[in-house]
């Protein structure tokens, strides 16, 4: 049983299959893993009960958050041991707000000090936190191709698979999605490693997703498809976070 069938209405289900929606696209063989704005600010500083935890966070998934940051736990080791590069986004906010554009317009609490730069919202929360070999960049806008170097790092890693984990199904993360099937890569999306604020909002993104840009797949199928590739997959560009010099290069 799919996520979204108990939402499903019986017509929508019945377009989508006589249209011929929905077919799997599949995985490519050098797959990169996305995780997207899992930041103290989009779960809260601990597991409490939504409506607790947007007191203080406002951004926040509350409960929802935690328990899709233990699968993604899971879903990030097992990219390590492969060697597979993994990728962090996060947010880092200009104290007026001038980088948030138009995203000021939508909620009137834009502006909590929790956005600003520097701030404990915007870090990563420490149960994923970034090894040494995974990459870290900053986006301003939901998609994680906006305005960053995400495609020039794919590109150099001859990758033909964007995996999208994180915060929020129907926000960053669809649009990242949607986005790496635009740029012709495979889009895969793990279901229980994303989340939303809405229940509604989360299965139908992930429907959606899967009936026309990507594969919604199981964590743990997606752990299996990644410990079926040899290791290091995107071969010698694949980052390390070690130092490809020594004293005696540096003359």
């Amino acid at each position: 049983m799919a996520v979204w069938d108990d939402v499903l209405p019986d017509i929508d289900r019945q377009v989508f299959e006589a249209a011929g929606w929905g077919k799997d696209a599949g995985y490519g063989e050098r797959p990169v893993l996305l995780v997207v704005d899992v930041i103290y600010n989009f779960v809260g500083d601990k597991p409490e009960p939504i409506l607790e935890s947007i007191k203080r966070w406002r951004y926040s998934c509350g409960e929802r958050g935690w328990e899709g940051v233990k699968h993604l736990a899971r879903l990030i080791e097992a990219a390590h041991e492969q060697e597979v590069p993994v990728f962090y986004t996060g947010m880092d906010r200009r104290p007026d707000g001038f980088d948030q554009g138009a995203w000021n317009w939508k909620s009137y609490r834009s502006g909590d000090a929790s956005d600003v730069k520097g701030s404990l919202g915007n870090e990563v929360v420490a149960e994923i936190a970034p090894q040494p070999q995974d990459v870290y960049f900053v986006k301003d806008k939901p998609s994680s191709f906006l305005g960053t170097p995400l495609l020039s790092y794919l590109n150099y890693l001859n990758a033909d698979t964007v995996i999208t984990t994180g915060t929020t199904t129907s926000g960053c993360v669809r649009a990242t999605a949607v986005d790496a099937a635009q740029y012709n890569f495979h889009s895969i999306v793990p279901e229980e490693c994303t989340w939303d604020r809405g229940e509604l909002t989360h299965k139908v993104n992930l429907f959606d997703i899967q009936m026309k840009y990507g594969d919604v797949k199981t964590t743990d199928e997606v752990i299996e498809y990644l410990r079926s590739l040899p290791k290091r997959p995107c071969g010698e560009n694949t980052p390390t976070g070690k130092a490809n010099y020594t004293e005696e290069s540096d003359g």
